[in-house]
């Protein structure tokens, strides 16, 4: 895909990522497999990297985060890296290590909420479940797998409202009670329960036959909604999807990455765990961008340097102005769908943002002839944050919180503007092409 593709070409490869993407785990797999199409060499952290200007590189951790990496011909010195961090999870319900339930003779899996999930959407959908089995082969040897069920297979049924005529007005839900998926009816109430991770080795096998599976031993399984997603709208001006927080970004991240210049060195990192804080050794607030920063530039004093004139664009996907509950909203920042990627704000560092990353990524935008406009919460309520505080905190990177305006936000089913992805996208393939450090970011300035 080249930063003259068409919006249509880019929401339709989209599409097509968020929907072969039901995990982190599928998300990180699928982000690897696109840029070792594009020529980048796989790297594994425990062997000895020589890395050369002029090649690309990729490494994954834990399945569910990547680092690629496009080194520059032209000194880091004289450039900086050129960097934009995601975040491949999303909030969803996971599956309990010992899940199994049978409720009058209904085979339930008990779930936890992983994130900030809004639960009420995730009633009544048909779901289906995708994760990772981590497995003992025949010689004794844990090996991990994917997995997707793909169909539907799992469902929260709602209580009806003649049971709960206030559901309407004051409904709660309880997470320990209320949204058990439901996955089978057994034959009798005292029959006995499938073994969840029998299951998981029969679905293994059933899609994966070569693989040698002795005996399941653990798994980490999500639920999701098998509605794919879609452009909607008379005008098809409306992107419906589950996780467009945050694979929207990742996909973001990963065309630019693609089309970035051989000449300047610039870096996408995809983390797991933003949801629940990112700390692990796999998200933003680990070691793992900080230890490839440390491989690459092994020298303190040349490394602090090219951090000092390097940036990072933090995307995440922002708060857009939502016309039933417009008083949620400062009546200044209030971002329109379909009108250009978010600039977020937040005097208290929830996000990362300063006038000088924020001045250089209008010029960006510019440069890219894209719109752009700003967030900032009411001051009377708070506001999410992001992994752009984190990594500025961990590494010392000048960082700029941006985002595509969303509505729904942490639902089963998100919606964001048909034109904003396409529009961040052009200013990160700019951001990826300027071939000197940002002018506001010279050291000594």
């Amino acid at each position: 895909m080249s930063a003259s593709c068409s919006m249509v070409d880019f929401n339709a490869g989209l599409l097509d990522f968020l929907r072969a993407s039901p995990t982190p785990f599928h998300a990180t797999q699928n982000i690897a497999a696109q840029l070792l199409a594009a020529g980048f060499i796989p790297l594994q952290e425990g062997e000895l990297w020589q890395l050369e200007p002029g090649n690309r590189y990729l490494v994954t951790r834990n399945d569910s985060s990547i680092i690629a990496f496009v080194y520059g011909k032209m000194p880091l010195l004289e450039t900086g890296i050129r960097m934009l961090g995601a975040h491949t999870d999303s909030p969803c319900l996971k599956v309990k290590p010992r899940a199994e339930l049978n409720r009058r003779g209904y085979f339930q899996l008990g779930v936890e909420v992983y994130g900030g999930v809004l639960l009420a959407p995730w009633y009544d959908r048909d779901l289906s479940m995708a994760g990772r089995v981590s497995y003992r082969d025949q010689h004794d040897q844990v090996v991990s797998a994917l997995v997707d069920f793909e169909t539907p297979v799992a469902v929260v049924p709602s209580l009806a409202i003649h049971l709960d005529r206030d559901a309407n007005k004051a409904r709660s839900i309880n997470a320990q009670k209320d949204i058990a998926p439901l996955l089978l009816q057994l034959p009798a109430e005292d029959a006995v329960m499938p073994d969840f991770r029998e299951l998981l080795q029969a679905e293994l096998l059933r899609k994966q036959p070569q693989l040698a599976v002795k005996q399941v031993l653990d798994y980490e399984i999500s639920l999701y909604d098998t509605q794919p997603p879609a452009m909607i709208g008379l005008g098809q001006d409306f992107i419906a999807s589950a996780r467009l927080d945050n694979l929207l970004s990742c996909f973001i991240g990963l065309q630019a990455l693609l089309e970035a210049d051989d000449q300047v060195t610039s870096l996408l990192i995809c983390t797991d765990h933003e949801e629940v804080g990112s700390a692990s050794c796999c998200g933003a607030k680990g070691p793992m961008l900080q230890q490839f920063l440390e491989r690459l530039l092994p020298d303190v004093e040349s490394r602090v340097r090219v951090i000092d004139r390097s940036m990072m664009i933090s995307a995440d996907n922002a708060h857009g102005i939502h016309p039933n509950f417009m008083d949620r909203h400062d009546e200044n920042h209030g971002p329109l769908l379909n009108r250009g990627p978010v600039i977020k704000v937040n005097a208290n560092q929830r996000y990362a943002t300063t006038s000088e990353t924020s001045a250089f990524f209008r010029l960006l935008c510019e440069k890219a002839d894209v719109p752009v406009q700003t967030f900032v919460a009411r001051t009377d309520m708070g506001c999410g944050s992001t992994i752009g505080p984190v990594v500025a905190s961990e590494v010392g990177v000048k960082t700029i919180d941006v985002g595509a305006p969303t509505f729904g936000m942490h639902s089963i089913r998100e919606l964001a503007g048909a034109s904003d992805g396409w529009y961040l996208y052009k200013a990160v393939v700019e951001f990826f092409t300027y071939a000197k450090p940002p002018i506001a970011l010279v050291a000594g300035t």
